[in-house]
């Protein structure tokens, strides 16, 4: 099988596939909300990170197994801290590709910088690497364990998976780049090709991830047997090979084989990096019945174990999902690695197959989750999303390391840091995400302030030429998308927008620079004339002969809207939870002024879904507490119980017992769920129980 050939400065890049991602070079976003983030993650959050890594004795693990000084103590951090360097320098390798994107005007200072650190941090891991190419801080040297002795936990395969990601990164951004990257990650996937081959180690790592690091590194250097050993990975995963533990073999997805599997279980971010992988080995392998497993297992984790801002996995004592249904929200784990993993996943079936189902989850898992766990400054995270915080814990020290995944309040680090380099090197990337290319046009996923210029395929009678189009919006804020043709081929081409899944009575309007509309729109399945009028949630696809000037203007409704829990969802069964376009909304104590922070008066709170949310004022600052649109609801404050017994039968209730209804309402003001938690410690909730009556 050829592997491409063709660089393309983006974190997926598949030899096949209904779609074409776009890279760094050629998407660059220009403004608003994901601008924002990507602007406080390469000033704030990535020398935050190199800071923590540093003062918390991660990097220096490198330096003391360059030295020989492995047989003593001194050794800092979990036997994967290793990952978060290579996660740090993915990251650091995007953002450098960000910055020097065309367009860009840039800042060649920070580029510079950037690219200095980047250099000595590699430097340091190279002199770390043995002779044979074997790489880890934690095992095989002298005073150590051995070489893969612990594969349950060891996590010896996982650093390197995301060691390769790091270097693809760098190959796709600064091709022939002289630091060494490359050849330090080639020289360790030369290693494991020999130790775990066809005729090896017959075993896995209890943490898939290397899957995905070796599927695209043979797809960056056209080496087959990375590809090989990938897919012999997500072969032997499910036979039963690893040892036993105390959440059950399914934690680390060793209990049924992939293909035979019906939904993603067990520990939430290693089930979506085994899923990821193993679409990337079947997409290189035409492997259909392994793709349609994928789908079945994808579409069954959203309709059962998912909760509605994205995130997954209820159980937090092995970071797992739970059975279909069990979507607690007081006890939502919903680890952000694990919304970083779906989004991985999501966005290789999207590739795949051109199914909007696939961008509309990540969309709502980008602002939901990935938004949510980095404060306003990026220099504080939540490791897990909680939907609802029953107190309102204490503000740390900046610091402060964490020693565990507690919600109460953002954390500058974590004992297992995993969080913020992934939040880092996927706000980096993100602009790999906004778009697509197939043999007839462009395809606009994710809607931000954006110029995209890129050359289309040509021959077989394909499309041809260059296409660039900008995107102006202000998108949260208001659902009004316009795209604006800078140079179009002088064929056909066809330019598709997403119309998301709430987003009922969407409307379209196309029109010329020099001509009024012509063409024809596709959405749901239909063709129908272009006009001004509505569009149904789907992709809306123009098809016509563009010239530059020519403008399309999708306008999303925004309307707030109440959404209801299926009712075999225990936990929230009579609530109401508020959305606006893709953000969810929250109710936060520290903006309700006359009723208490803690649980015992925020918990009797109700909502009157007999009215409807309403706009307030936007907040100003898009990065401040209040970021974004601010809505308000009408709620009552039930009445405190009295009883002793928190139990009653309506046959023996008081009949002079107050209701809710007889409670005086009030407006109050809910805020987008990613933006909690920055007005300091509080109470806060996203499904709001409905008045009883």
């Amino acid at each position: 099988m050829s592997l491409i050939t063709r660089t393309v400065a983006a974190p997926v890049v598949p030899t096949s596939g209904a779609l074409r991602p776009l890279g760094l070079d050629e998407v660059r976003i220009t403004g608003g909300f994901w601008h924002d983030r990507q602007q406080v993650n390469g000033e704030a959050t990535l020398p935050h990170i190199e800071h923590w890594l540093e003062k918390e004795g991660w990097l220096a693990n490198f330096d003391r197994v360059a030295a020989g000084l492995t047989a003593s103590e001194g050794r800092r951090g979990r036997e994967f801290s290793d990952s978060e360097i290579y996660k740090y320098l993915e990251a650091v390798a995007w953002e450098i590709g960000r910055l020097g994107s065309s367009g860009s005007g840039g800042d060649p200072a920070r580029r510079d910088a950037l690219e200095a650190r980047f250099r000595a941090v590699v430097a340091r891991v190279a002199a770390a690497q043995d002779a044979d190419g074997y790489l880890n801080t934690r095992f095989g040297h002298p005073g150590q364990e051995s070489r893969w002795s612990q594969l349950e936990w060891g996590h010896e395969l996982y650093c390197l998976g995301h060691l390769f990601q790091a270097a693809v990164a760098r190959e796709r951004t600064a091709p022939g780049a002289d630091d060494g990257l490359l050849s330090i990650a080639r020289r360790a996937a030369d290693l494991i090709v020999e130790a775990f081959g066809e005729h090896g180690i017959q075993s896995v790592c209890g943490h898939p991830e290397v899957e995905v690091g070796l599927a695209e590194l043979g797809r960056v250097t056209g080496e087959q047997s990375y590809l090989d050993l990938a897919g012999l990975f997500v072969e032997r995963r499910g036979h039963q090979i690893l040892k036993d533990i105390e959440y059950g073999r399914a934690y680390f997805q060793d209990d049924v084989p992939v293909r035979d599997a019906t939904v993603l279980r067990g520990h939430a971010v290693r089930a979506n990096y085994l899923a990821a992988g193993a679409l990337d080995i079947a997409v290189e392998k035409s492997d259909s019945g392994m793709i349609d497993a994928l789908k079945a297992q994808w579409q069954r984790t959203i309709d059962r174990r998912t909760y509605v801002t994205g995130g997954q996995g209820s159980h937090h004592q092995d970071e797992a999902f739970g059975e279909d249904w069990e979507l607690p929200s007081d006890r939502a784990y919903s680890e952000t690695c694990a919304g970083i993993a779906s989004i991985m996943f999501s966005w290789r079936l999207l590739l795949e197959e051109n199914d909007v189902r696939y961008a509309d989850l990540i969309e709502r898992t980008l602002f939901n989750v990935v938004a949510t766990s980095p404060s306003a400054e990026g220099t504080a995270f939540f490791y897990a999303n909680t939907l609802h915080q029953r107190t309102p814990g204490e503000a740390g020290s900046p610091d402060e390391i964490s020693p565990r995944a507690s919600s109460s309040v953002r954390a500058p680090w974590f004992e297992v840091s995993c969080c913020p380099p992934n939040v880092a090197r996927t706000f980096a990337s993100l602009a790999a995400y906004v778009a697509t290319v197939d043999d007839t046009g462009l395809q606009l996923h994710q809607y931000a302030p954006t110029t995209i210029d890129t050359q289309l395929g040509g021959g077989d009678g394909r499309v041809g030429g260059r296409l660039a189009v900008r995107v102006e919006t202000d998108y949260p804020r208001s659902g009004r998308i316009v795209v604006r043709v800078i140079e179009a081929p002088s064929d056909e081409v066809s330019l598709s927008l997403r119309v998301p899944s709430w987003a009922t009575g969407a409307t379209l309007a196309v029109s010329g620079g020099s001509t009024e509309t012509g063409g024809s729109t596709e959405t749901g399945g239909s063709t129908e004339t272009v006009s001004p009028g509505a569009v149904s949630p789907g992709y809306v696809t123009v098809t016509r002969v563009f010239s530059a000037g020519d403008v399309l203007e999708l306008e999303l409704p925004m309307r707030p809207r109440f959404t209801r829990p299926d009712s075999r969802i225990d936990a929230i069964r009579g609530s109401v939870a508020v959305e606006r376009g893709p953000e969810v909304f929250s109710l936060e104590s520290a903006g309700l002024a006359g009723v208490g922070s803690g649980e015992e008066e925020f918990s009797r709170i109700e909502i009157d879904d007999t009215v409807d949310p309403v706009d307030a004022a936007d907040s100003a600052d898009p990065m401040g507490p209040d970021a974004g649109a601010r809505l308000t609801v009408t709620l009552r404050v039930a009445p405190e119980a009295t009883s002793e017994w928190p139990y009653e039968s309506e046959l023996n209730a008081a009949s002079d017992t107050a209701s809710a209804s007889d409670a005086e309402a009030f407006t109050a003001e809910l805020l987008p769920y990613h933006a909690w938690g920055n007005r300091g410690p509080s109470t806060m909730r996203i499904w709001i129980p409905t008045q009883r009556r």
